[in-house]
């Protein structure tokens, strides 16, 4: 039995959905039932959040392994992971798969990528078998961050692999299905294509203007986001000025036996992007 939590999310319905399709026992951890997605043969249950531990546990119990979703923007992030993780832990779970994020690190810049280092930390003192998969930026959001024909932000010539959901699923499945094979490892999973944000936005018919820090707080603002949520926005171009996204590796290829999708097939395949832009 694996736990699938997200299951109503993007990245974790799409690993559910493939389980589906090999027949794998699986339950589905979502915070509303009735958004669960209608998929031949898996269980649901509810738990509202990651911080609930009693309802996650209740949740979890009987699986014996848990794909397990980062908590989406969050001030107190790593408490709630934390908490998902006791949860994990009481309800006697044999592995814990985790989303983490590329370059996670106590001193990373992009400060999500600093909540999924402690969260990774957490994990290692729990005692449970763990596999990190630590995921570039989505691939997905790429044309998201185009406003106006233009992409702004502070991420100067700094060089990023962008990777789709759709090939992080493809890798999460394969590690879920094997085992124990992947305890204990981390895999950094990226597209094949190291590029700046000002390619990026050319290949999209896009431009990019350069921001320094001050200048990308002022201008998201107006959006009337908290500072901790700007601050995340921000700090993730930040982030690709310094080189700590500028990784490509064959991760993606090695799990899924497939190489990853590019910018241009993407964007070829997927002509009409979400309406919501990342900012």
């Amino acid at each position: 039995m694996i736990a699938v939590t997200g299951a109503t999310g993007e990245l974790g319905g799409r690993v559910a959905a493939r389980l589906a399709e090999h027949r794998v026992d699986q339950r589905l951890v979502v915070r509303d039932r009735s958004r669960a997605p209608d998929l031949p043969g898996p269980e649901v249950a509810g738990a509202s959040d990651h911080a609930h531990v009693e309802a996650m546990r209740t949740a979890l119990r009987g699986a014996e392994s848990v794909y397990l979703v980062s908590a989406g923007e969050h001030p107190d992030g790593v408490w709630l992971h934390r908490a998902a993780v006791d949860a994990a832990v009481a309800a006697g779970l044999g592995q814990i798969v985790y989303v983490s994020y590329l370059g996670a690190a106590p001193d990373a810049m992009f400060t999500f990528a600093r909540d999924h280092f402690h969260t990774e930390e957490h994990i290692r003192q729990s005692g449970l078998p763990f596999t990190f998969l630590r995921s570039s930026m989505y691939l997905d959001f790429m044309p998201l961050l185009v406003s106006d024909g233009v992409i702004r932000g502070p991420a100067g010539g700094g060089r990023i692999a962008p990777v789709a959901r759709d090939d992080l699923a493809d890798a999460a499945v394969a590690v879920l299905l094997a085992g124990g094979e992947h305890d204990g490892r981390r895999s950094d999973l990226t597209g094949p294509d190291p590029l700046t944000v000002a390619q990026i936005a050319e290949r999209m018919g896009a431009s990019y203007v350069e921001e320094t820090l001050e200048e990308a707080r002022a201008s998201r603002a107006p959006t009337g986001a908290p500072d901790w949520e700007i601050e995340g926005w921000m700090t993730s171009y930040a982030a690709i000025a310094t080189g700590e996204m500028d990784v490509v590796t064959d991760a993606v290829l090695q799990l899924s036996g497939h190489e990853p999708i590019t910018l241009e097939a993407y964007l070829a395949a997927y002509s009409s992007p979400e309406s919501q832009r990342v900012t």
